[in-house]
């Protein structure tokens, strides 16, 4: 006969000793895994320095513990201050500073891509559902469905910087004015975001990043969005109403140029070898900066352990800095630096 611990869950009645311990006893292991995983990850990004950082392997484990209210408090702040922009943007109707009012609530709409992102990486909040919910809606205003986005944004972070695996350099990086201002511009992105959304939702998905298991998901996300899309451009003609066009399109164009600026930070003029500490691109900036970018400018940190959720990172960053060998003091300047190794491109 069996001894009870070795007998399938369902075989427990519910709030006896036997499931009890049993649950205790995968907790445990859970947390075991979990400490090991992070050590391991750890480990094969910064080497032997793991055990210089970190005291032991629980202490490094504790930097994965996710929790949802972090998470909600930072949403609240980034919609409530979605929520003052929406205002400045209708007080400043048919006024001559309503092209700035546009720009600056384009700004924070565009970086709903850092609640985008860290819901993907399940880290934003400790609930899956709360993460799946966000990363939908974001990646709705910013047409980049979730889905598809992660199939490529999880296949950036395990083949970082390989120039044949890495989806993130399919495109080459700007190495002239004119690539940089086209590129700078948002106008590769939008068209790429359109066309690739329309042929997902035709059943043509080629992207070699997508595997046949994901492709129909993709593709129902897909005609889901596109349908999402036309009732609005359908209530809008209805009402006669340009509240699509005010508060979303024209601002999200706007503000695309600074996410761009933003994105090639990351890992444009970094090394194109396998070292996490080496490949990536960590930008000192201002608090309001960092948090309106769910703390994103400590991008080695998050390529060195991508498990940690975006309101450890700074702690993750004060253990590895002196690893880190690429570091700048502000955006202006990474992009003052790619400027002058245009060259002759100009």
């Amino acid at each position: 006969m069996k001894k009870a611990g070795s007998l399938p869950a369902f075989f427990f009645r519910p709030g006896t000793r036997d499931e009890v311990d049993l649950d205790a006893a995968r907790a445990h292991s859970v947390r075991s895994r979990m400490r090991a995983l992070a050590k391991t990850a750890m480990a094969a990004s910064v080497g032997n320095s793991v055990d210089e950082k970190f005291e032991s392997a629980d202490q490094l484990a504790s930097l994965t513990r996710r929790s949802d209210w972090p998470g909600i408090a930072q949403l609240a702040g980034h919609l409530f201050a979605l929520v003052l922009t929406t205002l400045l943007v209708s007080a400043s109707a048919g006024r001559w500073w309503l092209p700035l009012a546009l720009l600056v609530h384009g700004i924070v709409l565009v970086f709903l891509f850092a609640p985008l992102h860290e819901s993907l990486h399940r880290t934003a909040f400790r609930s899956r559902w709360i993460n799946s919910v966000v990363a939908w809606l974001c990646g709705a205003v910013l047409m980049l469905p979730p889905k598809y986005f992660r199939a490529f944004h999880f296949t950036h972070h395990r083949y970082t910087q390989d120039p044949a695996r890495d989806p993130e350099l399919a495109y080459p990086k700007p190495t002239a004015w004119p690539a940089y201002l086209w590129t700078v511009s948002g106008v590769p992105y939008w068209w790429e975001r359109m066309t690739t959304l329309v042929q997902n939702a035709m059943g043509r998905v080629t992207a070699a990043f997508v595997g046949a298991a994901a492709r129909s998901g993709i593709v129902r996300e897909a005609r889901v969005l596109l349908g999402v899309y036309g009732v609005i451009a359908i209530a809008a003609l209805l009402a006669e109403s340009a509240a699509p066009l005010l508060y979303w399109l024209v601002p999200a164009l706007l503000g695309q140029p600074f996410l761009r600026m933003y994105l090639l930070a990351e890992h444009t003029g970094c090394p194109l070898v396998g070292d996490m500490l080496v490949n990536t691109r960590t930008t000192l900036t201002n608090p309001i900066m960092r948090r309106l970018a769910w703390n994103m400018p400590f991008h080695t940190a998050h390529h060195v352990h991508p498990g940690v959720p975006f309101h450890r990172l700074p702690e993750l960053h004060r253990r590895i800095r002196d690893g880190v060998r690429f570091e700048a003091n502000g955006y202006w300047r990474v992009q003052r630096a790619l400027m002058r190794g245009f060259g002759s491109g100009v």
